[in-house]
């Protein structure tokens, strides 16, 4: 009895497992944060690094990019991502339907960082409250990859606000979108990517042919995904002004999703954001990107904010989606 009753509840359920599945991920996100010890991408973290030290053939004298590195970082990235895709595939694929989303859930939960976006966010917005400009430029460091000696509060709040708007997308947005349009093999493709973008990505004399692949890996994996977290930002209003300002502003930014995801949440928010920013040693001018005044410390949990309901207008999208189709079929 009990079995035949739990094979009608999954009859039931099965037409909108896909919005149940994106809430209770979600929902476990909220309440359990990002996990305290044994993280997957710290570990993956230092397998990657372990990997690069051992086959990154930079040297210190060479001033040209490097075809063989960049092909030796293409492998590498290759090695690392794609066989755990592969894993996650046949081991999702095995499972029998009640069981497959209930660990769907939990690995696209282990892939979403929005409850860790927040905790990051209020670690600089709560000294810079109390004015506290010490300990907010060390938590502002764990943010972004710039130099954050000497940064004004006007300054770490704009940096966090950015990072906040830039990575609602990487953490949060871009992990839902996969998970709805490939399940969580391309979830992990995305994060694991992303992580090997963050760890080699940079245009210096080391990573500048060892992460060439890396980095434009995963700009072609957030190039569509972009595109959707700017029009979920726009959705929260003015649509027009956020969409022309992601398009006119966000290509002239260094980083392309990054600058039209940016540029949507900082008009959303009327705010701008963009400007002067010291990395390794180097002053680097970016564009004004959205509009409004200036970013101000309680801009911060705004930005917060922006991600969150974009997140629940994507859930919102796709219930809506299922329940037509419920509906008409």
């Amino acid at each position: 009895m009990n079995a035949q009753w739990f094979e009608q509840a999954l009859v039931q359920f099965s037409p909108f497992a896909l919005t149940c599945t994106l809430i209770f991920a979600l929902f476990l996100d909220t309440v359990l944060g990002e996990p305290k010890k044994y993280h997957y991408l710290i570990g993956f973290g230092h397998i990657a690094s372990c990997a690069e030290q051992q086959l990154n053939q930079y040297k210190t004298s060479q001033k040209t990019f490097s075809l063989f590195n960049a092909f030796l970082g293409a492998i590498s990235w290759c090695i690392l991502i794609l066989p755990i895709c592969y894993l996650s595939y046949c081991l999702v694929s095995a499972l029998p339907s009640a069981v497959k989303y209930i660990v769907e859930a939990l690995l696209l939960y282990l892939a979403l960082g929005l409850q860790s976006l927040n905790q990051h966010a209020m670690q600089v917005y709560k000294p810079l409250k109390q004015g506290d400009l010490v300990a907010a430029r060390h938590y502002t460091g764990y943010l972004v990859s710039r130099d954050t000696q000497g940064l004004s509060p006007e300054d770490m709040s704009r940096a966090t606000v950015e990072s906040m708007l830039e990575n609602g997308h990487d953490a949060v947005i871009a992990s839902l979108i996969f998970y709805i349009i490939g399940g969580i093999p391309l979830v992990i493709l995305h994060r694991l990517s992303n992580t090997l973008d963050a760890m080699w990505g940079y245009r210096t004399q080391r990573f500048n042919s060892f992460g060439y692949f890396a980095a434009r890996a995963d700009d072609v994996l957030g190039f569509f995904t972009g595109k959707i977290c700017v029009l979920l930002y726009a959705f929260q209003q003015p649509f027009t002004h956020a969409i022309r300002n992601a398009y006119q502003q966000g290509n002239h930014y260094k980083s392309h999703n990054g600058g039209w995801v940016m540029a949507s949440g900082a008009t959303v928010m009327n705010r701008k954001v963009g400007g002067n920013a010291s990395y390794h040693g180097k002053t680097v001018r970016s564009p004004q990107l959205g509009h409004g005044k200036a970013i101000t410390v309680d801009d911060i949990p705004r930005s917060i904010t922006v991600v969150r309901k974009a997140a629940i207008i994507l859930i919102l999208l796709v219930f809506s989606y299922q329940l037509f189709n419920y509906f008409t079929i």
